[in-house]
């Protein structure tokens, strides 16, 4: 019997410097050991490009049998502008990645971006829950939780902050479902706006359930419109939550529609200037922000202002 420990990433070196040790000496007494595997962002770079041992994978094979005993640290779920950050890393480290290929135009690039898009995002979890994780608190606990409530302070009835949603146009509104009663192939088609048609296939099981849902753009930036100008008239701050690195292709284009709404007039008085230096709304504010530092001082004064 053994037992993996995910070495560092998110969780800092210092959580496994001071608790790692703490679990090697418990095992030794009771004749487990306990090995490390490295599963950061900065490996899982590497293992795309063959350069690293691809230790999630190891895991990933792990993680679907009855022995499974991982301590998984908090990993990165790592958005472009973090991907981006490491890549640097890793090349001033002296490691031959290539960089990260934002227009792909070559077959070199698109296989490399496609490599990055493998790692980007929440690629760890959904890798190490395919198994027989199981995440639900203990009853001890519950039962503590339930005895000690933790108080959220006063609440005042005359609070105007809100949770606001959409009412039409989003996936909640739009969802479908089926369960396929025989064994067959579905096909989805994407039929671009000059006309091309992509087509991917891919085999169903007899009893599987398939979901599809869309966000309509205009009603998006309708609502998200009406919540900024709401927010500015009840003097309340705007917050949008989303889990963009586990959503990695719906939600960052979905903050980008939020980014744009905020700054609405910025993007409408200076949207050749954005557009020139590729800022992207959808990498957030600060990837706009990084951006502009391409523009001349005056002009990226300016538009700061």
């Amino acid at each position: 019997m053994k037992i993996i420990y995910t070495y560092t990433d998110e969780a800092p070196a210092l959580a496994t410097h001071s608790l790692l040790p703490i679990i090697q000496a418990y095992g030794d007494k009771a004749g487990v050991g306990v090995e490390t595997r490295d599963i950061s962002l900065a490996a899982r770079i590497l293992a795309a490009f063959g350069l690293h041992d691809d230790h999630l994978a190891e895991l990933g094979e792990l993680a679907r049998t009855p022995d499974a005993n991982i301590i998984k640290l908090p990993n990165i779920s790592a958005s472009i502008p973090q991907l981006k950050a490491a890549i640097k890393e890793l090349q001033a480290a002296g490691h031959a990645v290539p960089d990260f290929p934002e227009n792909p135009s070559t077959d070199e690039e698109n296989k490399a971006r496609a490599a990055y898009d493998a790692v980007k995002g929440s690629a760890v979890n959904p890798v190490l829950r395919e198994g027989n994780s199981d995440r639900r608190a203990p009853a001890s606990v519950k039962s503590y939780a339930r005895k000690h409530p933790h108080s959220m302070g006063p609440w005042s009835k005359d609070s105007t902050s809100h949770v606001a949603t959409m009412t039409d146009g989003d996936f909640r509104h739009s969802e479908t479902s089926v369960t396929v009663e025989a064994p067959t192939t579905l096909t989805i088609q994407h039929v671009t706006a000059d006309g091309t048609t992509d087509l991917r296939s891919f085999p169903v099981l007899a009893g599987e359930i398939v979901d599809a849902a869309v966000m309509r753009k205009a009603a998006l930036q309708q609502f998200l419109a009406e919540q900024v100008a709401d927010a500015k008239a009840k003097g309340v701050l705007f917050s949008v939550h989303l889990k963009a690195t586990m959503m990695k292709v719906s939600d960052p284009i979905i903050f980008g529609h939020a980014v744009r709404a905020y700054f609405a007039d910025v993007f409408a008085t200076y949207a050749e200037d954005l557009a020139s230096v590729g800022a992207d709304p959808n990498q957030g504010l600060g990837g706009v922000l990084a951006d502009l530092e391409k523009l001349p001082a005056d002009r990226r004064a300016e538009i700061e202002a």
